[in-house]
């Protein structure tokens, strides 16, 4: 681990405190918001109405987070919303659309099978640009650049990209045809494809290839879809000769919706590195920095996905199952064993690039089981010595391997990968 640049973790008492994570974790030129369920600070409880109601409080939430750290709605480049219901969506887009003026940032929406409160019907977690950077990074007005394209659907919910920095956002991706607006016909075969040549539609108007991406989120109605999902997008990645030859794969995860926005089978997102940066930063050569994926055989292997992907200042980590590497199969025991082997498995990935599991400033956390949760709360501390990540938790219908609980991660990357060398 290196302590060039600082990892600022704060809590304002003004949103509903949670010993469990960090209300917001800043490093370098971003910020993560941990997921803010529908609670009155004053009170400390559910707040009084219907889902209207509750997604106004988890906004207002997230902004007043925001606003403690100095920043505005503005700043933000990407939400994720959580529903009980999918047809409480238009309900809670209305309200969405409230917070935000002009500007729209990327926009992931789902539903799933259980949120950590009861009563809830909607929880929210964002990103936020962090123009200053962390000491001893000096401030900078950083461009942040929405973009839209119209070889992709076009909404007035969401921009289809947001780059700040060294990292471009874009929205969740449904399988919707541009030029028509409506979900394509088919299977998940054909959903698929259309998610993800949405998505490189979105890149190429932004001029990134495909293999930039670095991260990748996949959102199926039925888990029993994975493998008809993983044969097209072998086809996207990798994608060109480049990346074939060293088989470079983003970090991925997978995660069962209980539902998804016009009845669809399946959306994905991603996350993709942005070389040249945004203005004032210095332009550089696309490949000027380095994608670094890797692997390491102390943690579960898969020929889908790196379980690592850093570049510039942040480490993008795959959907960690509760498998022992050693055996190849998921730890036959409850759901404290399992959490210790997914948190195991986080931390052997990231102590094979040279850092350590305190260097996490997001976890993401997909549970079978809600009444599981105390049971997690109880094990994370015992793997961080500093402050805890912002953390994001739901509940979903079933798991690969028949797991009882999933996470992922982002890595803070003081060190940021290095620019080739002029040839």
């Amino acid at each position: 681990m290196t302590t060039s640049i600082i990892k600022i973790s704060r809590n304002t008492e003004k949103a509903p405190l949670n010993v469990h994570s960090s209300q917001s974790v800043a490093f370098s030129h971003y910020n993560n918001i941990s997921a803010q369920l529908p609670i009155d600070p004053d009170t400390n409880t559910l707040v009084f109405g219907g889902v209207e109601e509750q997604a106004k409080q988890c906004l207002s939430n997230i902004k007043t987070i925001v606003n403690s750290i100095d920043h505005t709605m503005s700043d933000v480049v990407r939400i994720n919303v959580y529903l009980k219901n999918i047809t409480d969506l238009d309900k809670v887009n209305e309200v969405y659309c409230g917070f935000f003026n002009m500007y729209v940032p990327t926009h992931t929406s789902l539903a799933v099978a259980a949120l950590p409160l009861e009563g809830a019907s909607v929880q929210m977690d964002a990103v936020i640009s962090n123009g200053e950077g962390t000491y001893p990074q000096e401030a900078c007005d950083l461009v942040k650049l929405a973009r839209n394209t119209p070889n992709a659907p076009v909404t007035s919910l969401s921009t289809q990209s947001v780059a700040f920095s060294h990292y471009s956002h874009v929205s969740a991706q449904l399988p919707i045809e541009a030029t028509t607006g409506n979900v394509i016909a088919g299977g998940v075969r054909e959903q698929t494809q259309q998610c993800l040549k949405n998505i490189k539609a979105i890149l190429e108007g932004i001029e990134v290839p495909v293999d930039d991406v670095v991260k990748i989120n996949v959102h199926l109605k039925n888990l029993a879809d994975l493998d008809a999902f993983d044969e097209v997008y072998t086809r996207f990645f990798p994608d060109s000769s480049i990346a074939r030859a060293v088989n470079y794969m983003p970090a991925r995860s997978v995660i069962v919706a209980e539902g998804l926005p016009m009845n669809a089978l399946v959306q994905v997102d991603a996350t993709v590195s942005h070389g040249d940066g945004t203005p004032p930063q210095v332009v550089e050569d696309r490949h000027g920095i380095v994608i670094r994926a890797h692997n390491t055989n102390k943690a579960p292997v898969s020929a889908l996905s790196s379980q690592s992907v850093a570049f510039s200042h942040y480490n993008n980590l795959s959907a960690q199952l509760p498998i022992d590497p050693s055996v190849g199969a998921i730890v036959a025991f409850g759901v404290k064993e399992q959490a210790m082997q997914c948190l195991n498995n986080i931390t052997s990935i990231v102590e094979s690039v040279g850092h350590v599991i305190d260097d996490v400033v997001k976890l993401n956390v997909q549970l079978k089981d809600m009444d599981d949760l105390a049971i997690f709360n109880d094990v994370l501390p015992s793997y961080f010595t500093n402050t805890l990540p912002a953390v994001t938790v739901i509940g979903v219908s079933s798991l690969p391997k028949d797991a009882v609980i999933q996470m992922d991660a982002i890595v803070s990357n003081a060190e940021g990968t290095s620019p080739t060398k002029p040839q």
